[in-house]
């Protein structure tokens, strides 16, 4: 019952913050931060019992598993489990939710009980798509995450918010009808194969499909997951939904509705369709490499501090769509780092760009200057994030992208000669950040005052975060040890 707990902490702890919302706007905020941090402990203290549990055979891949009828006339079953990848993925969304309510504690001021409400069951939706094993009830969680994230940028978002709550709906909700119907198509072909119809993640594994039908199930999950990631040219909706979202609403995103992109195309693209994958292969690394370099150039074209940070995720989820592929251990290994190291490193980017927004009441870079001399640790912050960004050695964001770069390596030697420029091209939109917005002379006389200690303790905890990955990541790589040898000794057979 531990897992089903996961998600029903935080829908419960949702449910109970609108409730409790209209009697003080505080306990909305206390309550969503006091499920999550049972949450986190829960997730964490599984995770600490588990460790010595990483060699697990691949006939006995999952550390801890809950199954129970829902339809069973159908097939389908509320089946959750836990391996060490999806373990890694569900302690980070419990402390990202944490700092989510975190730097949102004073920017929202209305309909605050509703606000938690929506940003709770976002993360209980995340949750189940990392935990569910069953494919039907994975697309039941990807769909519930796609309604409440509508909400917080239609709600509490900026001047456009509609028009970008709208079009982040139709590119989510499009996409995911393409993943039903491939999930349906998989599983009626196991059926004329076996004569059971199962969602089963497990059973479904290893089904025969012909070259054709395979290319066009793997498509159907393959555009569902690059629409989140986001892939090039799938990508429209990101910047402005980012743009648009308020601060809580683009840390989500960014740190964990996009990774949820990334976690599908390793547990479900590859492992379920290997030929039609590894046929796909050159054009899908392609597009990550395009990724890569599109979204660096982009992201140093633009004025608006959020739309930068926006499409610096175009090219940093590129090395994620790169190394995927690539298919090896080195390059899965970084993939992984990069999911956890991004969420850090973007998502307080985005907690720095929503705090001077809160002061100055702009994002445009052409206003803004010489801001180090009113608020040094805000600089300070912008310095150390935009290094991680850049890939510092000695952040995990370094590491992350050369695993990813070594293990593509050996697949395509241009293709990864072409992403290394994407390096380069990301020092050049860090710098420019920085230098923009915080050196210089402070032309708008601007005047306001630094870090809170409540805004220090949210990138603080990130800042730990990318330093501990960098410099001692080997704890993350022996726990996504066992499902990325399972995965990979899928293609083997």
């Amino acid at each position: 019952m531990t897992l089903l707990l996961l998600i029903a902490i935080p829908l419960c702890g949702g449910f109970l913050a609108w409730l409790l919302g209209r009697f003080h706007a505080d306990a909305p905020r206390w309550i969503s931060l006091a499920a999550l941090g049972v949450g986190f402990i829960l997730a964490l203290d599984l995770g600490l019992e588990h460790w010595g549990a990483a060699g697990l055979a691949n006939d006995n891949l999952w550390l801890l598993e809950y199954s129970h009828a829902w339809i069973p006339r159908f097939g389908i079953s509320f089946h959750l489990a836990l391996d060490g990848l999806n373990l890694l993925m569900v302690v980070l969304t419990f402390l990202i939710g944490i700092l989510a309510v975190g730097c949102s504690w004073k920017e929202i001021s209305t309909r605050v009980g509703f606000f938690h409400f929506n940003l709770m069951w976002v993360l209980a939706g995340v949750v189940g798509v990392f935990l569910a094993i069953d494919l039907f009830l994975f697309y039941f969680f990807w769909e519930l995450m796609l309604v409440p994230m509508y909400f917080l940028i239609g709600i509490w978002g900026h001047e456009k918010r509609i028009r970008a709550a709208l079009k982040f709906f139709i590119f989510t909700q499009a996409s995911g009808l393409l993943l039903l119907l491939a999930i349906v198509a998989l599983a009626f072909s196991h059926q004329s194969t076996s004569g059971v119809l199962s969602y089963n993640y497990m059973e479904l594994l290893g089904t025969p499909l012909s070259e054709a039908a395979g290319m066009w199930m793997m498509l159907g999950f393959f555009i569902a997951f690059a629409v989140k990631l986001p892939v090039v040219p799938l990508h429209t909706w990101l910047p402005d939904a980012h743009t648009e979202a308020p601060t809580a609403g683009s840390v989500i995103l960014a740190a964990l509705m996009l990774k949820t992109g990334a976690y599908g195309l390793i547990r479900f693209v590859v492992p379920l369709f290997p030929d039609a994958a590894m046929a796909f292969a050159p054009i899908a690394m392609t597009l990550g490499v395009i990724g890569i370099l599109y979204g660096a150039i982009l992201a140093f074209a633009q004025t608006d501090l959020k739309r930068l940070v926006a499409y610096t995720s175009v090219s940093h989820l590129g090395f994620v769509l790169l190394g995927v592929f690539a298919w090896n251990e080195l390059a899965l290994q970084g993939v992984v780092m990069q999911m956890i190291c991004h969420s850090f490193s973007t998502g307080a980017l985005f907690v720095l760009v929503g705090a001077l927004y809160e002061r100055t009441h702009t994002r445009d870079l052409s206003r803004l200057s010489g801001l180090w001399a009113v608020a040094p640790k805000m600089g300070a912050m912008a310095m150390f994030f935009a290094m991680a960004s850049l890939g510092l050695p000695g952040l995990g964001n370094f590491l992350a992208e050369i695993l990813v770069l070594a293990g593509a390596y050996p697949v395509s030697i241009p293709l990864t000669a072409l992403a290394t420029v994407g390096l380069i091209f990301a020092t050049i939109y860090s710098v420019r950040l920085v230098s923009r917005a915080f050196h210089g002379v402070n032309e708008g006389s601007w005047e306001f005052s630094d870090l809170s200690l409540r805004e220090a303790a949210v990138l603080g905890v990130m800042v730990v975060g990318l330093i501990w990955l960098g410099l001692y990541p080997q704890p993350v790589l022996d726990a996504a040890a066992p499902t990325l040898s399972h995965l990979l000794s899928v293609m083997q057979r």
